[in-house]
C-alpha cells in the first residue's frame, strides 16, 4: 500500500508540491525509485528552496532559521523539503555548496603560480559568501555538532584537499621539502579566512589573502627545502 504523508496545519502546500506528490504516488505503483524520480522531476524546486534558505540565512542567521520558515519563503511544503534533505544542516550546506563555483585545481607549473591562482579563486564573486551568512554559520559551528560535521565534510575538507594537492605537486617539483606538514599548510588559508570573519565581521579581501600567501604560507612551505 501507499505511504501517507501527514501535514500539520502550519504546512503550506502549493500546486507544484501537490502535483509532485501525485506523480510520486503513481511512480510507486509503477515500481519506480520514488526518491530518485521525485527529485529528477522537480529539480526547479531545489533551486527555489536553496535560494530561500540563503535569503533567510542572510536575514536571520543559522540559529533562527527553521524548516517552516524555508517552506513558507519557498512556497513549498515541509514534506517537499524533507524528501530532499534530512535536516536543516544538510539543507544549509547544500544551498551554500550550490551557490559557489567549481573548486579550482590550478597547475601552473610553480608553487607561486598555483597559490596565486588558488587565491584568485577564493576571491572570485562566485566563490564568496555574504559576510552575514558566514558569520552566522561560524558562530553556530561552536555549539551545533550537526552543522559542524556537514560544514567540514562539504565545504572545508574539499578546499583543504585541493590545497594539499597543490603542495604535493610542489613537493614533486622539489619546491617543498618532503618533510613538510602538508595537512597543516593546507589548513592555514581556510583557518585564517574564518578567523578574519570572526574578528572583523567582514569577508577577507584580495589584499588579505595575498598577505597570507606571501608572508605565511610560502615562507613555511619553503623554509626546510
Amino acid at each position: 500500500m501507499y505511504d501517507t504523508v501527514q501535514y500539520s496545519k502550519g504546512d503550506e502546500i502549493d500546486i507544484m508540491d501537490t502535483t509532485e506528490t501525485i506523480e510520486e504516488t503513481e511512480q510507486m505503483g509503477a515500481g519506480h525509485d520514488v526518491a530518485h524520480q521525485g527529485r529528477a522531476l522537480d529539480a526547479s524546486r531545489d533551486v527555489a528552496i536553496c535560494q530561500a534558505t540563503l535569503d533567510l540565512l542572510t536575514e536571520i542567521g543559522y540559529d533562527n532559521l527553521t524548516m517552516d520558515a524555508v517552506a513558507a519563503r519557498a512556497h513549498a511544503s515541509k514534506a517537499t523539503i524533507y524528501r530532499r534533505w534530512p535536516g536543516k544542516a544538510a539543507l544549509v550546506v547544500d544551498a551554500l555548496h550550490r551557490s559557489k563555483g567549481s573548486m579550482a585545481d590550478p597547475d601552473t607549473g610553480s608553487l607561486i603560480g598555483d597559490l596565486e591562482a588558488m587565491s584568485e579563486g577564493f576571491c572570485s564573486p562566485e566563490n564568496s559568501f555574504n559576510a552575514k551568512i558566514m558569520l552566522g554559520l561560524i558562530t553556530a559551528l561552536a555549539h551545533d555538532a550537526e552543522i559542524r560535521d556537514v560544514f567540514r565534510e562539504r565545504l572545508i575538507e574539499p578546499r583543504m584537499n585541493a590545497m594539499r594537492t597543490l603542495f604535493e605537486r610542489a613537493v614533486e617539483r622539489g619546491e617543498v621539502s618532503r618533510d613538510c606538514n602538508l595537512d597543516l599548510l593546507g589548513s592555514l588559508l581556510p583557518a585564517l579566512l574564518i578567523q578574519e570573519v570572526l574578528i572583523t565581521g567582514e569577508l577577507p579581501d584580495a589584499e588579505f589573502i595575498t598577505q597570507v600567501r606571501r608572508d605565511v604560507i610560502l615562507p613555511l612551505a619553503t623554509a626546510s627545502k
